[in-house]
């Protein structure tokens, strides 16, 4: 049975649509994503989550092409999950080449994994090099003259992007 939001149950309508989206595309979506991801567990994982931000958008009752709105909103979703995999991955490469004694905690691992995954969703919807400038700087104390090197751009470019990116960071936090 779908979910449904205190304010979608007291309408009536909204509640049909919803229903009606969530029985007729759910197993399609799941195995769509099921190809996309390699696992059902994820698959079904992301179908709920798509049907939730459908369920929180409102938009069920006027979808006039349902699948392809759903494939939109699921494929962020696998793009999101792809990123965070991509960034606990890199988290724990850089901790195997610690030595032992100065490996942190489980507990620590933990925290710095989902501070990581925070700091990426402040950043997002910023462009790549945006990003990455911010990211170099800020994890391996990179310089300007360094980033921009990297990055193939100017000093000033760099000063700009960090200037995007810090204005983000603080927009979010207040």
């Amino acid at each position: 049975m779908p979910p449904f939001a205190a304010g979608e149950v007291s309408n009536p309508v909204a509640h049909q649509s919803f229903t009606a989206l969530y029985r007729s595309h759910h197993a399609w979506l799941t195995g769509w994503l099921r190809s996309r991801v390699g696992c059902q567990n994820d698959a079904a994982d992301l179908a709920q989550d798509t049907f939730i931000r459908v369920l929180q958008s409102s938009v069920a009752a006027s979808l006039r092409e349902p699948r392809t709105y759903l494939a939109t909103v699921a494929r962020g979703l696998v793009i999101d999950l792809w990123r965070r995999r991509a960034l606990e991955q890199a988290y724990l490469q850089v901790l195997e080449t610690l030595p032992q004694e100065h490996q942190p905690s489980l507990e620590a691992q933990a925290l710095v994994k989902e501070r990581l995954i925070k700091l990426d969703r402040m950043l997002d919807g910023l462009g790549s090099k945006v990003k990455q400038a911010f990211l170099m700087a800020m994890l391996d104390g990179a310089g300007y003259a360094v980033i921009a090197q990297r990055l193939g751009v100017s000093v000033r470019t760099v000063g700009d992007y960090m200037a995007k990116a810090m204005a983000r960071c603080c927009l979010l936090l207040d």
